[in-house]
């Protein structure tokens, strides 16, 4: 699903709301994530999952052209974990 599309359910869904009005709202959840995963905070929405950031090491990869050795920094990555509702649910 993209996010046009989720806008576009969203929509439907709730009276009373334009789709602009819908956009606004979706764009406002998904900015506020952003902005706490950004300064590294913990997102939890019970049900459906979670959001953290993880620090991977540096480490030493592979050029797959070359084979010759390439120092990878190290780096923040943002992480999900599934709710255990949302869990149950793709499972069944």
């Amino acid at each position: 699903m993209t996010k046009a599309e989720l806008i576009e359910h969203v929509s439907a869904k709730v009276d009373g709301l334009s789709k602009k009005q819908t956009e606004v709202v979706i764009n406002t959840i998904f900015d506020s994530i952003k902005r706490a995963l950004s300064e590294g905070d913990k997102i939890e929405i019970r049900g459906f999952g979670s959001f953290k950031i993880r620090n991977r090491r540096q480490r030493e990869g592979r050029n797959p052209k070359s084979g010759e050795p390439v120092r990878v920094p190290a780096k923040r990555v943002p992480f999900f974990k599934a709710g255990k509702e949302m869990k149950e649910l793709v499972d069944s």
